[in-house]
């Protein structure tokens, strides 16, 4: 017989296909199958449009039927089979979609759920074989023909017999070993088993497959022998297409630990499904625990997506934004643009839209969380609560509104709890300008530092902030409703009255000879010295002036890089403090002077100590304590 040239540029074209379309040899099984899936499913639909009672759904199936000593693997269905046009068709012109013609044909074709639409994963078979051999019986046709093919040398076309009825039989001859490369596990049942389940679990038509058993002979007590048994591989009804009544949690909880590999049930579980502009259906869990390496640049995020049961991705990491990279689930949908493989998206309207009605879904189950369940998901906080003040920092702050009210601060009025900023401004006093925070290693560091005291003697609450990226999250996020955060260390914390700076004013210029003094002594560590009217029981403490803040240098300063970054520091001395008066005191002889340079030096090394900051000379400030300790 006469082989015939594929019509398209079939060499160059072909080897495309095999050797730069499929990242993965492996697929090959999920594109016939899919294919498979099709036929029955053009077949099903004619039954239904025809009126054909003689067809029922129960009786379709998909075989896979392995032979290692022929080197042989057989994939055959039962669906509508192919003419011999439709051979010529099909498979003769690359890139032609048989199956995405038939749904064009077909009124209502929307509707139409169809997953072979680009003509080309037929094509990827000859990753793995040699040969490829299709025979096929249409159906209602008594003629069956047979069209083999090694490669883009061309095809041939011939009738044959086709005994068990209509469908379709692909046989590939598995390619031979090679160095680099091992095919016999494609003619591995255990594998090829593997392969089913990762690709086409939920295929709606069940994938048959003779599996070998070793088992107890029957009627013997100790003696074994190896069989085999057609096995349905495949799951077939997706967990998430069934309704909520039809599926228990513990199901979902033993869905999860399986497919992700979790050794607990998840914390929570979303479904989520909508049609119209984008149809697909989600099935999303939060884990109940931070997975392994989750806060490295190696983890991975993303869902897992399948077009109509068939897996796609293993992780799509464009339906999450980064902040809840930590759900864990899958995406089913018809409408999204798939590239020529099926391997990639095409970044489209569809996808987008999917990830945005994700993204409110995620944020309105935890906010339930937190109105309803706040044992839950202070322990959910405990786990992420650092991806979401990442996310609220992100983007310069464009994601404050979705994020702002999941946020959880330890706070001087909670005794080891947590607030939200909704409960924090519901205890707001009348007139309070600023929602206060304060930063340290931790809250109890944080709520003994000077510069918290007026606040707490005037009823004020304060945030604790211990993690680095607190401070960062709250200077993007700017304000929550109408009142802006404010450290405080900053220079103004809105709580002085006016009698009490005209105070500090008067003293300030009384002892200014005092505060210059000290400022020269500490000329390029601090921009001023002042006196503070936010002390009380402290005799100094650090404040800054600018946007950039004492933690924020420390946390700044810890990170690579070669240019170290500089806080607008002001030291404020309380007056009232026995210290002050020592250092008026000194001020009045030429030898005291001196000591007042030493003492502003070690005030300034106490203030950064009490802020958590490297001294900036151990040595120095060990020396000076020592030389004041030998004098009478």
């Amino acid at each position: 017989m006469a082989k015939k040239q594929f019509k398209a540029e079939s060499k160059r074209l072909l080897d495309l296909m095999v050797n730069s379309i499929y990242t993965h040899r492996e697929i090959f099984l999920r594109e016939l199958i899919s294919n498979a899936s099709d036929a029955i499913d053009k077949l099903y639909y004619h039954a239904l449009t025809g009126g054909d009672t003689g067809l029922n759904r129960d009786d379709f199936f998909i075989a896979i039927e392995p032979d290692a000593a022929g080197r042989r693997l057989v994939i055959r269905d039962n669906g509508c089979g192919m003419t011999r046009e439709e051979l010529e068709n099909n498979l003769g012109v690359i890139a032609k979609s048989g199956s995405l013609a038939f749904k064009q044909e077909q009124p209502g074709n929307e509707n139409i759920d169809i997953i072979g639409q680009f003509g080309v994963g037929f094509y990827s078979a000859f990753m793995v074989s040699s040969t490829v051999e299709v025979v096929s019986r249409a159906y209602g046709s008594e003629e069956a023909w047979k069209w083999t093919s090694s490669g883009a040398d061309g095809y041939t076309v011939e009738p044959c017999q086709k005994e068990d009825g209509h469908g379709t039989t692909i046989t590939l001859t598995i390619k031979e070993n090679t160095e680099e490369d091992r095919y016999d596990e494609f003619l591995d049942p255990m594998y090829l088993r593997q392969l089913v389940k990762k690709y086409s679990d939920y295929i709606r038509y069940p994938i048959r497959m003779p599996m070998p058993k070793h088992r107890l002979k029957e009627g013997t007590e100790n003696e074994f022998e190896d069989v085999t048994e057609v096995e349905t591989l495949n799951s077939m009804v997706p967990i998430w297409r069934k309704s909520a009544s039809e599926v228990t949690q513990e199901e979902l909880d033993s869905f999860y630990r399986e497919k992700f590999m979790d050794y607990e049930p998840p914390m929570r579980t979303i479904r989520s499904s909508t049609e119209g502009t984008a149809t697909y259906q989600a099935l999303l869990f939060i884990p109940a625990h931070t997975p392994y390496g989750y806060y490295t640049k190696d983890y991975e995020k993303g869902l897992q997506l399948y077009a109509s049961g068939v897996l796609i991705m293993e992780r799509c990491a464009d339906l999450l934004p980064d902040y809840f990279s930590f759900v864990k689930g899958l995406v089913d949908s018809q409408d999204l643009s798939l590239n020529i493989s099926r391997e990639m998206l095409q970044h489209d309207r569809q996808l987008k839209l999917i990830a945005g009605r994700l993204e409110k879904k995620i944020q309105s189950e935890l906010k339930s969380m937190l109105a309803n369940d706040r044992e839950t998901y202070e322990k959910f906080w405990k786990n992420f609560g650092l991806q979401l003040k990442y996310g609220a920092y992100s983007d310069y702050g464009a994601h404050k509104e979705l994020l702002q009210d999941l946020l959880l601060f330890a706070s001087s009025q909670e005794e080891g709890g947590l607030t939200t900023l909704a409960e924090y401004a519901g205890r707001m006093k009348e007139g309070q300008k600023y929602i206060y925070y304060a930063c340290a290693e931790n809250a109890e560091r944080a709520s003994h530092l000077p510069q918290t005291e007026v606040l707490r003697d005037q009823g004020y609450e304060i945030l604790y902030l211990s993690d680095d990226i607190d401070e960062f999250a709250l200077k993007m996020m700017r304000d929550y409703g109408d009142k802006e955060f404010r450290s405080v260390s900053d220079s103004d914390l809105g709580v002085e009255d006016d009698a009490k700076q005209e105070e500090l004013k008067k003293a300030s210029e009384e002892h200014k000879d005092l505060l210059e003094e000290m400022q020269k002594a500490l000329e390029g560590k601090v921009a001023e010295v002042k006196l503070s009217g936010r002390l009380k029981s402290h005799p100094v403490c650090l404040s800054t002036e600018g946007a950039l803040s004492l933690e924020m240098e420390k946390v700044l300063n810890a990170m690579p890089g070669d240019s170290p970054v500089k806080a607008k520091l002001v030291m404020e001395l309380n007056a009232g403090h026995p210290v002050f008066d020592t250092l008026c005191r000194l001020m009045a002889s030429e030898e005291g002077r001196k000591k007042v340079d030493i003492y502003a030096q070690l005030l300034y090394q106490q203030a950064l100590l009490i802020e958590g900051m490297p001294l900036e000379d151990p040595v120095e400030f060990s020396n000076q304590i020592c030389q004041l300790m030998q004098e009478d």
